[in-house]
């Protein structure tokens, strides 16, 4: 494909790739699922380490997500505190604070900005001239099983196909999720940032998942630091869940909203105990069936994705790496015979995690007798009311 970008080789493979300019202020947007956590926890873990090369790590977490999140008008996940002004304002400050040396903020939640109108107030608080926005793609038929799965820890009850018959089949392709393509159509994500701090200042990197370490070395290159000072941290909570898994949860989705039960309840026991604790307790075998996406989709997906690239590599923004890379074909996952099965002990430690979280909120009152007994009472009946009184106890905490 000819182009007429500015085109840089990753360094990885041997190209030399120019730092930035000292105080500039970097800016990853993401978008989600192309390797946002890994670089987060990577620059989190060296910030002591950055910060004696002139490089600050200004947030205190690894993640900002409540003062993003807030920033683009957004609300937090299913059940979670809503953030506020407040959380952005404070991380505005430690912007600030560093005053004339470079320092890098990541999330992929930038990626969620709604319009240029937020996208100019955001840059023009983080210091207008002296911001350069970094965005990572992949190709699409890698982000599509990762960010389902997603959406399904935040309550989507809608099976795989069919959400992939939504988002690439039925127009207009905002059902169930209208983050997604807000998100991943990237050309147009690109478009939106470039129009407010102009193609110059923006750089475009294709990640290829075939060099591990690729990501971590461009932000070396792009912040000049040292080679090799930013390593991968271990993070079983972030691992994607196996297709049986995610069919658990996502059964348990349907039960949550079948018996209104409230969200604050999904969010302290279902995604932060269950789900966290069956991450970090068990790790996939190679048995465990991964989430595979149809030849259909996955041909799609190609499509607009070699669309995408073309509109990229017009745009006058820096690219790092093959555009070719969002238009490749991945052999597609067929349909299995057999039905995917979750491991009893897999099974046990979500169970498990989600007792945990509730066990977490001591009781402070007792329930007043009830004049049925259990086996008398509906099964729903009785989950609805399990449910609140977990809630009671989370909000007694």
């Amino acid at each position: 494909m000819e182009t007429d970008c500015t085109r840089d080789e990753l360094p990885a493979g041997g190209g030399v790739l120019t730092p930035l300019s000292a105080g500039t202020r970097l800016l990853h947007i993401g978008p989600h699922k192309t390797g946002t956590t890994s670089i987060q926890g990577a620059l989190f873990e060296a910030r002591d380490a950055m910060a004696r090369h002139g490089v600050e790590w200004p947030a205190t977490t690894r993640h900002p997500m409540e003062a993003v999140l807030a920033a683009c008008a957004r609300t937090g996940m299913m059940g979670d505190v809503e953030p506020t002004e407040r959380h952005w304002e404070r991380l505005l400050e430690r912007v600030r604070a560093t005053g004339g040396r470079t320092c890098v903020i990541s999330s992929e939640f930038f990626a969620d900005a709604p319009d240029d109108e937020t996208i100019e107030r955001i840059v023009g608080q983080l210091g207008g001239d002296r911001v350069h926005v970094l965005v990572t793609l992949r190709p699409l038929a890698r982000i599509m099983p990762s960010q389902w799965q997603q959406y399904v820890q935040n309550g989507l009850r809608m099976g795989y196909e069919d959400w992939l018959e939504h988002m690439l089949g039925k127009p207009p392709y905002e059902k169930p999720n209208p983050s997604f393509w807000r998100r991943h159509r990237h050309d147009r994500l690109i478009g939106r940032w470039a129009r407010v701090v102009g193609p110059q200042r923006v750089t475009v990197v294709v990640v290829d998942d075939r060099d591990r370490d690729g990501l971590m070395r461009t932000f070396e290159a792009l912040l000049g630091l040292p080679a090799r000072l930013l390593h991968p941290v271990a993070d079983a909570v972030n691992r994607s869940l196996t297709l049986a898994e995610t069919e658990m949860l996502r059964n348990l989705n349907k039960e949550f909203r079948a018996n209104e039960l409230p969200a604050e309840l999904y969010s302290q026991l279902v995604r932060n105990g269950a789900v966290m604790h069956m991450k970090n307790a068990c790790a996939p075998g190679p048995d465990d069936v991964k989430i595979g996406t149809p030849r259909w989709a996955v041909e799609a997906a190609a499509g607009i994705g070699a669309e995408m690239a073309e509109r990229i590599g017009a745009s006058g923004v820096r690219v790092v790496g093959d555009l070719h890379l969002l238009s490749s074909m991945e052999k597609p996952v067929g349909r299995t015979e057999i039905a995917p099965r979750i491991a009893p002990e897999t099974a046990a430690q979500a169970l498990y995690g989600a007792l945990a979280a509730a066990a977490a909120a001591p009781v402070r009152h007792a329930a007043p007798a009830k004049s049925r007994t259990v086996h008398q009472t509906p099964s729903k009946e009785l989950v609805r009311v399990l449910g609140h009184r977990c809630l009671r106890r989370l909000r007694l905490r």
